[in-house]
């Protein structure tokens, strides 16, 4: 489990594409101490387990379900990630409660604001929309964040960066156009999904009106 509060920003070593398998291998640095082979860490806000550590370099292994739901087939050598290790008991719980399965792949389709602040405009699937609010939650490359607007005819969402957000998150660096990982929050899914099936439902509406 993650709380959506990123702990770095880290540098991708090197990727390599085997058949069914993407290899990809991270600079974490001091993010790495203490961390143990199988471990969870997330990843743009993708939970991979750690499959080598050698000096803060650490190889995650990804497979095809997760190159296809989210943006880490598309890694290049470079490219930036945001790091968060697992949440630990006890651990102050900053954002909201994650599992690190990503939901879908969202496009950034506006940018507003200059320096010192940000708003990000997401264009989301139709079928996850029922579940962001305004004021919700929901995890963007793995950074927990509340949606800042909803526009439901055009499907798409918001959210607004402050500037601690924008220097240790890629959500800072990132363009019009990209892939940004997107995971609803849980909860929320749920109580939709309940409520939705209880109203479909004859028996329980004829229960509720009698």
């Amino acid at each position: 489990m993650f709380t959506g509060i990123v702990q770095g920003l880290r540098r991708v070593i090197s990727t390599t594409d085997e058949r069914g398998l993407r290899r990809l291998q991270i600079d974490l640095g001091a993010l790495a101490d203490g961390l143990v082979m199988g471990a969870s860490v997330a990843v743009n806000g993708t939970c991979l387990t750690a499959t080598s550590i050698e000096h803060g370099r650490v190889g995650f292994d990804v497979i095809p379900e997760t190159v296809f739901r989210s943006n880490l087939g598309q890694l290049v050598v470079g490219a930036h990630v945001n790091i968060e290790r697992s949440l630990k008991f006890g651990d102050e719980i900053g954002g909201h409660v994650l599992s690190g399965h990503v939901t879908d792949v969202v496009r950034v389709v506006q940018i507003d604001g200059g320096a010192g602040e940000r708003t990000l405009w997401f264009e989301v699937a139709g079928q996850w929309m029922p579940y962001l609010f305004h004021k919700g939650f929901v995890a963007l490359d793995g950074a927990s964040l509340t949606i800042a607007s909803v526009d439901r005819q055009r499907q798409r969402i918001s959210v607004s960066l402050i500037p601690e957000t924008i220097g240790r998150t890629t959500l800072g660096r990132i363009a019009v156009g990209e892939p940004v990982n997107l995971e609803i929050d849980a909860q929320t899914q749920v109580i939709v999904t309940t409520v939705e099936r209880l109203l479909s439902d004859p028996d329980w509406r004829r229960e509720l009106n009698s």
